[in-house]
Parts: C-alpha cells; structure tokens; sequence
C-alpha cells in the first residue's frame, strides 16, 4: 500500500482498467490506497464497461476490454471468481465526482458542468463517465464530443481526463490531466492547491490510439487552449446588473445603465482586451481646508488617515501628467506565452480607460525599448524571476495626450479672458474718474490677472514632443509581475524599485520624489506641510498621501487607499481662473466627497481583483470582469473636478 510521506491524498482519475500490462496490479495498488485512507477514485468509461462485462452483460470486446478479461482468466481457477467478484465490488462503489475543498475543487473522469457539481442522478452519473457528444463520429470512427469546458463559468476547478490530450492545458478553470501515457505520451499528475503539473514519460506505447494524438513533429509555440477562447469574449458576461466578488470590497455592484457605457467605451476605443489586465482606480481628495484661500491643505489628508489609526504614511509629488500603464515583456514570445498578443510587440502603454496612449507605433517602440532597457539593466526581471512587469505611472507632459482638451477647453478659456477682461480693463482705466469706475476697474484687473495665473498653471505641463526623449514617464507602483501582485508591500518598496528603475535612464524616466512621515508627530506632520508648499510654489500640483502599507483596513473597512492634495494654482485648472475668490471658495468648500470616496475605494478593489485574477492564470473573461467594472464605475454621477 502507498502513502504519501507528507499525508497528501492521491485522486484517481479513472479508467484504471483495459489497454496496457498489469491491469489487475493497477487496481489493487488503488483499491489499497482508497480502503487505506491514501487515496480516492472515481470511475471511467472503461471501468464501468468491465464491470458490465463481468456482470454477464452483453458488451462488446473492444478498445483493451479483452485485455482485462484475459488477465482474470490467467488466473488459476480458485482465485478468478473472487477476483472478479472484487473487481466488481471496488468499481461499482465508487461515487460519479468529488467535490472538495468547499467547493473549490471537482474531479470526475470526463468533467462535471457546474449544475451537476454535487448532485447525484444517471444523468450526472452518465456525463461524469462519458461527457458530451454531438452525436456524430469523426473520420476514425469515434464520437465527437462536445466541448463542454469552453462553455464553463463555474467557480471550482475541475480536473478530469476521459479523452487523451498531448499537454494538459487550462480552459475556463479546467484541466484535462489525461496525456495518454497508455499511448506513449505521459502519466500526469496535478497538485492541488499549488496547480502545479508534474508528468513522467510513458516507457513504452502499450496500446495503439484509435486516433492520434500525438504530434509527429515538434510544433511551433502557439496560443494555449485559455488563449484561443479568449480571442472572443461573450457580450453576456459583462451587459446587465452584475455584483463582482472581489478580496477587498465584498461584492462591487454594477448597474446596468453603467455597464452599457463602459461597453461603447471598451467596444470602440479600447487596446487588444489581452492587453487590459488592469485599470487604475480613481483618487479622492483630501477633505476640504478651512485654510485661508485654500482648498485643500496637507493638514486634512493627516487627521484623515490619523482618526482611520494609520499612523505611517508617505507623501508621495504628484506629478502633473496623463496616469498611464505600462506592460513590458523580455521578448515578444514572452507576450505571446503570458498575454496571448501575436505580432503586436513586446509591451504597450494605455491610458486609465484602457485606449492606447500613443498614435505614432514608431514613438511607442521607442518609448517601450527604453523602458525595457531600464529594466534588464535594473535587473528587475531576474530579481523579481519574471518575463514581465506592470507599471502604474504618469506620462508627462500631459499635453502629450490632452492636446484636444488643452485646444478646445483650457486654451480657449484663456484665449477668451485674456481678450474680454483686457478691453474691460482698458475702458475702465480710461473711466476710473467717474464714480464707482475706480473700484470696478480694480476688480477687472484682479480678474484679468487670475485668467494669466490660470494659463500659467497649465501651461508649466504643456511642452512638444517629437521624439521620445521629450517624454518623462514617472512610475510610482511597480504593481504586478509573474506570480506576484505587489500589494503585499509597502509603497517604501515600490519607491526604491522605481529609484533603481529611473537610475538607469534618467533622461526618459523619473523618480518619485517622497517623503515618509508618522502622523502622530506635530514635527513630521509641519516638515511635510513645508515639503508640500515647496512643491506647490515651484509650480508642482501637489501630493499625493498614502498609507504606507499598500492596503490598510480603517475604521469601518478599506481604508482609502490614497488621498490627494492639490495646489491652490493647480486648482484654477480645475475650478476656474477665479475659484480662488473668496466668495466662489466658501461656496466649493461646501463640496461632498462621499461619492468619490466610494469610488476610489470599489475600484481600488476591482483593480486589484483583477490583476490578482491575471496573476493566478484565470481565463480573460474573468479579469475583464473587473476592468470593464472600473469602466462601468466611472459613468458614476460623481463631480469629475474632485
């Protein structure tokens, strides 16, 4: 009797009998283990057959049927009725499926569909043994079976076998195990929950396949099984209300009329859905200052995380760009292997709703063969054992992708004020002797001079590119790579990998600037605020605060996982070039943040679902359940200024 040394149980698979030697050996060793406690099994198609057989049924002699019988005859007469009593006896008692792990696990010969998973009847019983066909047989004489996993959309994974595959691949969390070592190919083993695949090499081809499956030639690297399915994704599995399981929020509801939205957004403009394993969340602000001629100020984004218990965070420059995602690979085959893109390059950059960043391939390629070169030469790849990596970033200058909304709303306001207040200013200046006039022409001149400091403002983050090193890009989390979502660190981390990363090529990539602080200390709390003003007067947006772990529960959940603090200039591109007046201040003040809250929060967690879901090999659909949810999120009625 075998057992494993660690306590591990083994589940066979099925068709323990027919074809090959020693058929009667093989099922004792399981008929051992599984009265022992070291194993479980459940039937196959052959297995059931022989036992018919042996029950005097009338069956015919095929496909190593009479191999099994010519093994019970061999033996001598005392012991052959025992034997076939007790074959009968094992096989006969074994149930349809397992179902294990809470549910997280299914084992059955040919595959279980996930209404059947659990349940016991013929029907159940009869798809467990034989699958699905589609009642045609194929040019070899055998039934064409239907493929019951690319329809899958169960929760467990299901292990099965029944028809022999020339490499076990996963589709839609299922696996086909049986690689035909009867045949010549493999015996393969899958170790749950680690999925890892272990095969040893068949010594002999012990029975000739009806039908071949192995390849006679070694071919080329292709798509996987996953892979092929996922070039069309199903409408169904995004339309409608949807509530998404996520690790973080419980479940994120999605309403219909969002889901619609995200729909046009994703149909129409979206990169290859290969590519989009992650969209970032948004940023809420701080709370609203109290500060004379401020908005927000450091001191509230403090108290904020302070009264949540998180003690340390870190203030990180927000850099005034376009937030953009960054996926390189080693190589093209890398991207072909892990993503499933054939022929679209070794990487892509796309923008926060998921459409390519740049329009110029040439500019793109460029842009990714630097950022891959920092990369090997950071020694990132080997350091992290990874083809690949997922940067969350800004791309700067922000005119290098806003320039429609720089032409037809920023530039077009300044144009404007600048051309009506000046006249105003003139006339009022020429009048200033009348009564009155001298205190309205003061006035204008104010309002002139915030239409100047508002085209100011946006104009320090505009400047042209026409080659790749007009283009700053700023990462600040180095979020995912093979087998890894980096949110098990703390953001000091993602900094020192982006410093290593920016060292290597300090004319295209930029550090973060950052600043840890304890929000208990009054003296971290004024160095940050005197960090902040430096930022802002030299023309910076601001800061962004973070807990310094990467999620941090508060009070009552998630806490936020970022806040925001913006500059009084900053601001005028935000809320107008006269926001700053006192009586248009006192009125945003009165702004809520409730709303924004909760959507930074949901798709914080939708985001990370869903590189988590990519990370761990789930099919395509599943990931993009979570993207298209961020998408759907953002049709929110939630004040796009905050």
């Amino acid at each position: 009797m075998y057992a494993h040394p660690a306590g591990r149980k083994s589940v066979f698979v099925g068709d323990l009998a027919d074809r090959g030697p020693r058929i009667l050996d093989s099922l004792r060793i399981a008929r051992n283990m599984v009265e022992h406690g070291s194993a479980l099994a459940v039937p196959g198609n052959h297995d059931m057959k022989l036992v018919r057989a042996l029950r005097g049924r009338d069956v015919q002699i095929t496909h190593g049927l009479d191999r099994s019988l010519a093994e019970l005859d061999a033996l001598p007469d005392e012991r052959k009725q025992p034997a076939r009593d007790e074959v009968v006896r094992f096989l006969d008692g074994l149930v349809s499926h397992y179902v294990f792990d809470d549910g997280n696990l299914v084992v059955a010969h040919a595959g279980m569909k996930e209404e059947m998973q659990g349940r016991g009847s013929g029907k159940v019983r009869d798809f467990a043994l034989y699958g699905e066909t589609t009642g045609e047989t194929d040019e070899f004489g055998l039934p064409v079976r239907w493929n019951w996993a690319a329809e899958y959309r169960g929760h467990a994974i299901v292990v099965y076998g029944h028809t022999p595959v020339p490499e076990p691949e996963w589709l839609n969390r299922t696996i086909n195990i049986d690689t035909g070592c009867v045949f010549g190919g493999r015996l393969t083993a899958l170790r749950y929950p680690e999925k890892e695949l272990l095969s040893v090499p068949s010594r002999a081809v012990y029975s000739e396949p009806a039908k071949p499956f192995l390849p006679e030639e070694e071919l080329p690297e292709r798509l996987t099984a996953q892979q092929r399915e996922d070039e069309l994704l199903d409408i169904e599995d995004v339309l409608g209300k949807r509530l998404i399981s996520t690790r973080f929020a419980r479940s994120v509801t999605i309403r219909e009329e969002n889901a619609i939205a995200a729909l046009e957004v994703i149909g129409r403009f979206a990169v290859n859905p290969k590519w989009l394993v992650y969209l970032p969340p948004a940023v809420s602000p701080s709370e609203t200052s109290q500060e004379p001629g401020l908005l927000e100020h450091p001191a509230e984004a403090f108290a904020h995380y302070r009264h949540e218990g998180v003690a340390d965070v870190i203030c990180e420059e927000k850099h005034m760009g376009s937030r953009a995602i960054v996926i390189v690979c080693r190589d093209e085959d890398v991207a072909r292997r892990r993503f499933g893109v054939i022929d679209e390059g070794f990487g892509i950059c796309y923008t926060r709703t998921g459409r390519r960043f740049f329009d110029d391939p040439q500019l793109e390629q460029a842009f990714l063969e630097r950022v891959r070169a920092a990369t090997y030469t950071a020694g990132l790849f080997d350091e992290l054992a990874t083809d690949w990596l997922l940067l969350d970033c800004e791309l700067m200058p922000w005119s290098a992708k806003a320039q429609q909304l720089l032409r037809e709303q920023y530039a077009a306001v300044g144009a404007a004020g600048r051309a009506a207040l000046a006249e105003s200013v003139t006339a009022l200046a020429q009048a200033s002797a009348r009564d009155g006039a001298a205190e309205l022409a003061t006035t204008f001149r104010a309002r002139l001079d915030d239409v100047a400091r508002y085209t100011d403002a946006y104009r320090r983050y505009c400047w042209p590119v026409d080659q790749v090193t007009d283009l700053k890009l700023a990462p600040f989390h180095l979020l995912a790579s093979e087998k890894a979502v980096h949110i098990d660190k703390p953001h000091s981390w993602h900094m020192e990998q982006i410093a290593r990363l920016a060292a290597e090529d300090d004319e295209l990539l930029r550090a973060t600037a950052n600043l840890a602080i304890d929000t208990t200390d009054p003296d971290d709390e004024q160095r940050a605020t005197s960090w902040w003003q430096e930022l802002t007067d030299a023309g910076g947006e601001g800061m962004v605060v973070k807990p310094m772990d990467f999620v941090v529960r508060g009070r009552r959940g998630l806490a936020q996982p970022a806040l925001k603090v913006r500059g009084r200039e900053y601001l005028r591109i935000i809320y107008g070039p006269e926001y700053a007046e006192p009586q248009n201040l006192e009125r945003l003040r009165r702004r809520s943040l409730g709303a924004k809250r909760s959507l930074a929060s949901r798709e914080f967690a939708l985001g990370v679902e869903a590189l988590e879901r990519f990370v761990r090999g789930e099919p395509l659909r599943r990931v993009h359940e979570c993207c298209f949810g961020v998408l759907a999120l953002e049709s929110e009625p939630v004040d796009p200024r905050l």
